[in-house]
């Protein structure tokens, strides 16, 4: 089973954590921003780079490693079939640079044509908060540990 090596980016402001869907797909799960790393790159510059080309976004700031996940896909349509290595992690920054936007990722791991995406931030403390099903291919295993991590921070500690 061929493996790719993925690194994602919770990036959360206050209680809000910011997501995307793919504008021209009529699936409706969420996703976070990241991907596949390249050749010779560190999970931590493949977060970096990763995230600054699916929001358009390019922030210096601390991406702290919080949760590593096994996932095998097969058979989805434009995801490439394999395990997927994923480091997840978290990124704090005291304001929005907006409420929503969009931004096409230009070079998918798939191949083929730009994808243009959505972004968006979501209330994951309110009674409205997207439920980990909602989220594409397990990506939202993680918010229970996120929650966690994000309770300190909303409430005063980094």
């Amino acid at each position: 089973m061929q493996i790719y090596h993925k690194a994602y980016v919770y990036l959360t402001c206050g209680p809000e954590l910011l997501v995307f869907e793919e504008a021209d797909n009529p699936r409706p799960d969420l996703q976070v921003p990241g991907g596949t790393l390249d050749p010779g790159e560190s999970y931590l510059q493949g977060a970096h780079r990763e995230f600054s080309e699916e929001t358009g976004l390019s922030l210096d700031i601390a991406f702290e490693s919080f949760a590593d996940q096994d996932h095998i896909i097969k058979n989805v349509p434009g995801i490439l079939d394999g395990l997927h290595r994923r480091r997840h992690f978290h990124g704090w920054i005291p304001e929005k640079p907006a409420d929503e936007w969009e931004h096409f990722e230009m070079t998918p791991s798939a191949g083929g044509p730009p994808i243009r995406f959505r972004l968006f931030w979501v209330d994951l403390f309110s009674d409205e908060a997207p439920s980990e099903t909602r989220f594409f291919q397990g990506f939202g295993a993680q918010l229970e540990t996120l929650r966690s991590r994000m309770e300190g921070q909303i409430n005063g500690g980094h």
